[in-house]
């Protein structure tokens, strides 16, 4: 079969699955994993003005592309241009609107139907669509390169799965990549893969996710914190997925042994996770708040719950030492290391990093990581850089300089981007 005939195929079974689309979002929506008030954006309907001047269109998958792409962003928007953010999940949506700069507005992507998505490229008419890692739509791509719109894939990164995917149809994946401008590869694993289907060398600028500003924080909040827990021992497990929490109360139970005043900072992954955490932590007999929810800390709190998006920035301000979640269990694979390193954290993780290998990898040869397996492990690991001041500073120092050579690939991507940044925007 011919790409055409299988690009021509995936068209046509997007237009009859269109006919149950309202049922399947009214479905999702009751379920909490569509935006009810927002579900006339998914069939392509704006909710908001175009801004005059040049618009880039940035799409991105969920949290984790949203927030890896706000330095280029920031970027754009210094530099001239007004950005429409895409995202397709209720908490991406959740957290852009406290992410996004001035100039930056978001949109939920239309689902990957033609006539949808005609109806929101009429509307918005982006001078250039940003992709981010590897949330291609075929639909929604062809559409907007057919209307001569250039399309960068950005930060390009993919599993073995995707990759392999990809290569069993390997003429319909080198007829919908061809559709790109122009492909930016995270890691030589994804750009290899690539390059084998599109026939085409694809350049290795390194991961957007690396790089990028210290997370912000309310000054007035992290005040007040340090404040309230002024000469306590405080470390944050950051991130947790279900099944890790136990492992980490127990850690800190153990902690609490040698250091009773130890207070612990638990930022779950998933914020609707806050009320589940909560009941594990009353069944252990402890004491917590809730950031921004509830009483403020006292000298009994032992767990400071942030079942919250957007206050990791605080969570590793307070904390010296930081793990980082979705590691600790087969399954897992690891959350981003350099925000807590670019905020002088120490950095534990657990052994499941599969989504971060590379970065874990030489992060940890660099000797600013360790893993830990077991809550004895992570207590003791906490408890080490607690009592050796040296040790813990020279783990700081030596992330801290590791993420200081990753920050240049935003530089590089801005370059590669050069050529079809729209008129209007300083290069």
């Amino acid at each position: 079969m011919s790409a055409g005939l299988t690009q021509a195929a995936y068209r046509s079974a997007a237009r009859v699955l269109s006919l149950a689309a309202k049922p399947y979002l009214k479905r999702r929506a009751a379920n909490g994993k569509e935006d009810e008030a927002r579900l006339s954006e998914r069939y392509g309907q704006p909710s908001m003005p175009r801004p005059d001047g040049p618009l880039v269109w940035v799409h991105a998958a969920s949290v984790g592309e949203s927030v890896m792409m706000l330095p280029l962003i920031s970027r754009l928007i210094e530099n001239g241009a007004s950005v429409l953010v895409t995202t397709g999940t209720v908490t991406s949506a959740q957290m852009m609107d406290t992410k996004l700069p001035k100039g930056a507005m978001h949109q939920y992507v239309p689902l990957d139907v033609p006539k949808y998505i005609s109806r929101f490229l009429d509307h918005w008419a982006p001078d250039l669509a940003l992709w981010a890692e590897s949330e291609i739509w075929p639909n929604l791509l062809s559409e907007t390169a057919g209307r001569d719109i250039p399309c960068v894939l950005v930060n390009a990164r993919m599993s073995e799965t995707s990759l392999s995917g990809w290569a069993k149809r390997k003429k319909f994946g080198a007829h919908i990549f061809s559709k790109f401008s122009a492909i930016l590869a995270a890691d030589k694993h994804t750009a290899t893969g690539l390059s084998g289907i599109t026939g085409a060398a694809v350049p290795v600028l390194g991961n957007l996710k690396y790089a990028g500003a210290p997370l912000s924080v309310n000054v007035g909040s992290l005040a007040a914190h340090r404040a309230q827990a002024l000469g306590r021992p405080i470390w944050c497990a950051a991130s947790t997925h279900d099944g890790e929490d136990e492992i980490i109360l127990a850690a800190h139970q153990l902690v609490m042994a040698e250091k009773p005043n130890a207070l612990l900072v638990l930022a779950p992954r998933h914020p609707e996770r806050g009320g589940a955490i909560a009941r594990l932590i009353e069944g252990q007999g402890l004491s917590y708040t809730q950031t921004g929810y509830a009483e403020d800390v006292s000298p009994q709190t032992n767990i400071i719950l942030i079942p919250k998006m957007g206050q990791l920035g605080l969570a590793y301000r307070l904390a010296n030492v930081s793990l980082i979640g979705g590691s600790l269990i087969e399954g897992l694979s690891g959350h981003n290391p350099l925000e807590p390193a670019r905020l002088d954290s120490a950095v534990l993780t657990g052994a499941h990093v599969d989504s971060f290998a590379d970065v874990y990898r030489a992060l940890t040869a660099a000797g600013g990581a360790q893993t830990v397996r077991s809550p004895e492990g992570l207590a003791e690991a906490v408890l080490e850089l607690w009592e050796d001041d040296k040790r813990r500073e020279t783990q700081i120092n030596a992330a801290r300089g590791f993420t200081a050579a990753q920050d240049g690939v935003l530089d590089k991507v801005w370059e590669a981007l050069d050529p079809y940044l729209p008129e209007g925007v300083i290069r």
